[in-house]
């Protein structure tokens, strides 16, 4: 094969399409890009078996063909001096060459023929405004596992209906969910739990390309997100998600409202103290609420903030990292926290925004 691009052009589909190699795999095609040209179009591809990612690259074709190439081969065309950079394979042989400028290089590559066959493009599916998609990502995400112990909890359960599109995500500590309304979304809901790491890549190639829209194809065992030209196509995780319908409370005791960027501030402030196993505790009294840290290795911080909380003194902790996070993915200057006692969950809101839950687990505290 032979194909000449502009430097910017192959550097970039290279590390686009590399996202999506592996990392970790002891089989070492998987950690490589195919890089292929036929008539006229030249497409740059990677997989990990779980994830794929197919980007096309802006090129002349002069000899059609295919080479896969380490990941490091992004890094050697940016590198490379701006201008047109040539690649040239023979086939059978196990190098590549790189031309451009007064620069030549002949990377170690792999045979094309052992390069597991990727997902096939599907049929039509749920176009998602990309600013819609991006926003949920990045409430919801945060909120998966990380355990692989329990698949289905790494995963973000996507619903596309009549009503719109919802995302939720739990680590079993806490949940996030978020709602967005869709121009055109399926008569029949379609439901499927999706790995997050998938659901970010999308949302990060939906941010880099600057498209308008996202189209999800959910089938039975994947899931298809089509971002302009390029294509993401990720497994789906089997299992039953949590019913978050049940687990969401319906009603609370206490609905203190916060201001947002103050309480960001306290938290940050209070919350170096707060790590590993220290709880961040959260004391509520006539007017106001005192946050807390005591560890016994760092020593012990607190800060007071008036609030409109009146009734029984109440004391809560919580985990200061997924606290912070909860009230970080809220819009608005206003965050609402809803309570019930020490040991029920906290739920977050904005004061204004019905379209997004974050709740949390308590920490229970000693005395």
């Amino acid at each position: 094969m032979r194909v000449t691009c502009a430097r910017d052009e192959l550097a970039g589909k290279l590390a686009l399409a590399g996202r999506a190699a592996s990392s970790k795999s002891t089989i070492q095609i998987l950690s490589h890009v195919r890089l292929s040209a036929d008539d006229g179009s030249v497409e740059a591809a990677a997989t990990d078996m779980e994830l794929s990612l197919r980007a096309p690259v802006e090129g002349t074709v002069e000899e059609r063909g295919s080479v896969v190439l380490p990941r490091l081969a992004a890094d050697v065309v940016r590198a490379m001096a701006p201008g047109p950079v040539t690649l040239e394979h023979r086939a059978g042989e196990g190098s590549a060459s790189l031309s451009g400028g007064q620069s030549a290089f002949a990377l170690n590559c792999l045979q094309a023929d052992d390069f597991p066959e990727l997902p096939t493009d599907a049929g039509a599916g749920v176009a998602v405004p990309a600013d819609r998609l991006v926003a949920a990502v990045e409430r919801v995400a945060r909120a998966a596992s990380r355990d692989e112990t329990r698949p289905v909890l790494t995963g973000v359960l996507l619903r596309l209906g009549p009503d719109g599109m919802t995302m939720v995500a739990t680590d079993s500590y806490r949940l996030a969910l978020r709602r967005a309304s869709l121009e055109a979304g399926p008569t029949e809901p379609q439901e499927a739990v999706v790995p997050a790491r998938a659901l970010q890549e999308a949302a990060r190639l939906a941010t880099q390309t600057r498209a308008e829209a996202v189209e999800i194809v959910l089938g039975e065992s994947q899931a298809l997100f089509r971002v302009g030209p390029a294509r993401l196509t990720s497994r789906l995780i089997d299992g039953q998600f949590p019913d978050y319908r049940q687990l969401v409370p319906d009603a609370f005791d206490h609905d203190v409202v916060f201001d947002r960027g103050e309480l960001l501030g306290v938290l940050t402030r209070i919350g170096v103290l707060a790590q590993r196993s220290v709880p961040l505790r959260l004391a509520f009294a006539q007017g106001e609420v005192t946050v807390s840290a005591v560890s016994e290795q760092l020593g012990e911080g607190r800060e007071s903030i008036p609030v409109p909380f009146s009734g029984e003194p109440l004391e809560i902790g919580f985990n200061a990292e997924f606290l912070r996070d909860g009230v970080d993915a809220i819009d608005g200057d206003e965050v609402r926290l809803g309570l019930i006692s020490p040991l029920r969950p906290g739920l977050l809101r904005g004061a204004d925004e019905e379209g997004f839950r974050y709740l949390l687990m308590p920490i229970r505290l000693n005395a």
